[in-house]
């Protein structure tokens, strides 16, 4: 599959534009063209806007071990009151109808990250509708990544590794790098490679994925749909 991120980092601008601009109807000329620049600097500093992240990423990846792997934030993975919510490379924007002080706490309370420190505030523009608040979560990482956003090997795949190596002693078959790819690179998503994974990281990550699922230590391979 061919990935295009240009084009794929398009079409995410364009559908978060629709859905956090053009839906909150009742602003005035100022405050619309307000809610265009800060969402226009959002995607200057957190980069393009995505479907789902990666299942060993910071921001998603505090769901209890054994359980399906989450790439999307909500309750399963720490958070609380999350409503109307967009998705950056690098945070997400929510729009809860009240204070947001809930998404504010509950970030407040996630475990700490190794990799990355996550940060949440409320912002003062108005997004989706003019009765919610705004609030951003980022994710600091704690070394440095690519200038495109692309996290590097060196990163991604010991986070991949916490998360799916004591998966060995309850797993009954092995998944096959194919049937994982959307987990582990995030979504939109190519066959190594995606918002998130150069082509030379999403590579060694399927070189060891390969490595570790032919040791039969997750059981035999599952092939088949």
């Amino acid at each position: 599959m061919a990935f295009r991120a240009d084009e794929a980092a398009r079409e995410g601008y364009e559908g978060a534009f629709e859905y956090l601009i053009t839906r909150c109807k009742t602003q005035s000329a100022e405050e619309r063209q307000r809610s265009i620049d800060r969402l226009m600097d959002l995607t200057d500093s957190l980069g393009p806007v995505i479907r789902a992240y990666p299942s060993w990423h910071p921001l998603v990846s505090n769901y209890r071990v054994g359980s399906h792997p989450t790439t999307t934030p909500s309750r399963d993975c720490g958070y609380e009151g999350l409503d109307h919510t967009v998705l950056f490379q690098n945070g997400f924007v929510t729009c809860p109808y009240d204070d947001g002080q809930r998404v504010i706490d509950s970030v407040n309370n996630l475990p700490r990250n190794r990799a990355a420190v996550l940060e949440a505030e409320r912002l003062d523009v108005k997004f989706y509708n003019a009765d919610t608040t705004s609030i951003l979560v980022r994710c600091h990482w704690q070394k440095n990544i690519g200038h495109d956003g692309t996290i590097p090997v060196s990163v991604a795949l010991p986070l991949l590794l916490e998360k799916e190596l004591p998966q060995w002693h309850r797993s009954q078959v092995a998944e096959t790098w194919e049937s994982m790819r959307p987990y582990f690179l995030g979504r939109p998503y190519g066959s190594r490679s995606s918002l998130f994974v150069s082509q030379e990281a999403g590579q060694k990550m399927k070189t060891v994925w390969n490595l570790l699922i032919n040791t039969g230590m997750y059981g035999p391979i599952h092939v088949g749909p």
